[in-house]
């Protein structure tokens, strides 16, 4: 039975892997849809990434005591993010119809982001195959294969979508405001 078991989990494994750049393109082209803005959808998306991101800082903070450094990767991952966010709102194309406004996402920004986050997966795996090789059984390997870096880049995504639902939130409450 637990031959039957590990097949099973080896077969799911392979289909994720070969599924991944299916999963990739479908994310880019889910984040560069031209979009309705709803004020509700924005509330909510901002208040999801603001748990998001102190749920995160708080993980990072915990991980700190185990993996050095962990914790100002994160918080330089999400400054970043911020501005990258920031960035993003600038290059966003914002239309303003007679019902509603409509936004559409930067390409470039969008695959920049979706980009950096799959070589920092695959880095990651990488890094973490390697040094669980050469530690054995020593806990440290975590330290060694990279995840303060892994963790910024994910504090990266989370400030980009914290900033750009903020704006998205501010622009579609302040209507009057000057849209190109």
């Amino acid at each position: 039975m637990p031959l039957i078991v590990f097949i099973l989990a080896l077969l799911l494994l392979g289909g994720f892997l070969l599924a991944m750049p299916l999963l990739l393109f479908l994310r880019y082209r889910a984040g560069t849809i031209r979009r309705r803005g709803r004020k509700w959808a924005a509330t909510v998306n901002l208040i999801s990434f603001i748990l998001s991101a102190a749920l995160f800082l708080w993980v990072a903070a915990m991980t700190t005591l185990w993996v050095p450094k962990a914790f100002t990767y994160s918080l330089m991952g999400l400054a970043a993010g911020c501005l990258l966010g920031l960035l993003g709102l600038g290059l966003t194309r914002w239309e303003k119809m007679a019902e509603a406004i409509y936004y559409t996402p930067n390409r470039w920004l969008v695959l920049l982001i979706t980009l950096a986050v799959t070589a920092r997966l695959l880095y990651g795996l990488w890094r973490i195959w390697h040094a669980w090789r050469t530690a054995g059984s020593d806990p440290s390997w975590l330290a060694s294969a990279g995840l303060p870096n892994s963790m910024a880049v994910g504090a990266l995504v989370i400030g980009y979508y914290l900033t750009y639902s903020a704006g998205v939130r501010w622009r579609l409450r302040h209507r009057t405001a000057i849209l190109e």
